[in-house]
């Protein structure tokens, strides 16, 4: 049989000051469909954000965009005034005309706007970590960027992030602003950003895969994924979860959910270990 290996590292220091657990939180989904407007139960998407906290999770990932507003704004209503540990990270640089529909806006007075709007909704003063939440093509990088850091210098934000962005994007960031985190596509079946997560580990940043469990359609994969589910008495999104974590210490999964019983289901992730075995089968999935 045979060893497991260690068990993945619990927590993470993002920006070297603010330590959460690993297992955090995405917020999009207690919104509206398409991402657009109000849930379909309001109450009931703020009793599921203080399932979260009562879980134990300390790291909450919403943006702007969400609803728009939306999320930002349930998440202020069910957990203000916010537990001492507890970080809020958010993003703005979308627009959205309608649901479904995403357009980039890197503008600086737009960035600014957009945290400013943030700040209110979630009634803070300052943001631990708030992030571009992608690449504005018409827009040169450099500025987007240089609006967050202005942001910061401005006692704004506590820590700057970037969302969709290439290793050498990150690289060209990091001339500018100290950055914290990326938050990128990434999951069993999408590896495309492995690159920037080696980037994140050797420097030690927090690299955060938004689609973590792919909207569930690995969920659906028979073989490999639910041949490891069974043998270690698991579902297959908790291996998925538990792949990610034992992929790279850097990788701080937020599977998002509307529902308190999955969110259960993603947080007993952290119980399950794979050994070696399930690890190289999964690296070849």
């Amino acid at each position: 049989m045979a060893t497991p290996p260690a068990r993945a590292t619990t927590t993470f220091v993002i920006g070297g000051d603010l330590t959460v657990h690993r297992l955090g939180f995405g917020a999009m989904r207690v919104t509206g469909a398409g991402v657009w407007g109000q849930p379909k139960d309001p109450v009931e998407a703020k009793l599921l954000l203080r399932r979260v906290i009562s879980l134990g999770v300390d790291l909450i990932d919403t943006a702007d965009s969400y609803g728009p507003e939306v999320s930002e704004q349930l998440i202020a209503e069910a957990l203000h005034p916010y537990p001492a540990d507890l970080v809020i990270a958010t993003k703005g640089g979308f627009t959205r005309p309608g649901p479904g529909r995403w357009h980039p806006d890197g503008r600086p007075s737009h960035l600014k706007q957009a945290c400013e709007g943030s700040l209110r909704r979630l009634r803070l003063e300052r943001i631990d970590l708030y992030q571009l939440h992608t690449v504005d093509d018409r827009v040169p990088f450099e500025e987007s960027v240089g609006a967050l850091a202005e942001l910061q210098s401005a006692g704004k934000i506590r820590h700057v992030g970037l969302s969709n962005v290439s290793a050498a994007q990150l690289k060209q960031a990091r001339s500018i602003v100290p950055i914290v985190s990326v938050q990128n596509l990434y999951n069993l079946s999408d590896r495309s950003s492995e690159g920037v997560i080696a980037a994140c580990e050797r420097d030690g940043l927090g690299f955060i895969p938004w689609y973590p469990l792919a909207a569930g359609s690995l969920l659906n994969r028979r073989g490999t994924l639910a041949r490891i589910a069974a043998r270690h008495q698991a579902t297959p999104s908790q291996v998925a979860l538990a792949w990610l974590l034992q992929h790279s210490p850097a990788i701080l999964p937020i599977p998002g959910t509307s529902s308190i019983p999955h969110l259960e289901e993603n947080v007993a992730a952290l119980e399950v270990t794979l050994d070696a075995d399930d690890l190289r089968s999964l690296d070849t999935f």
